[in-house]
């Protein structure tokens, strides 16, 4: 990683992780399924908020170059079940 420029430098592929938050009714599977289909993954819960609304997981997979990194980061931020992903 480069931080000097400002700019993130990776060797592809490799392994990436996104945040994804959502309501906690919402089932985070139904999710990525949606978003990854069949393309393998891993989710691990993270947290839940104080209120007890939210929770957050992090969902990990292979990506293949700066297109398919963002490209994932954009579908799973459309879904309507998604509150917010970093």
């Amino acid at each position: 990683m480069d931080c000097s420029q400002g700019k993130l430098e990776l060797t592809y592929p490799c392994e990436w992780e996104y945040k994804v938050i959502v309501e906690t009714h919402i089932e985070i599977k139904s999710v990525t399924f949606c978003v990854l289909g069949d393309r393998e993954h891993i989710i691990k819960e993270s947290k839940i908020s104080k209120n007890g609304k939210y929770k957050s997981h992090n969902i990990s997979l292979l990506v293949h170059n700066d297109d398919d990194r963002h490209t994932v980061f954009e579908q799973l931020k459309k879904d309507e079940n998604v509150k917010m992903v970093l």
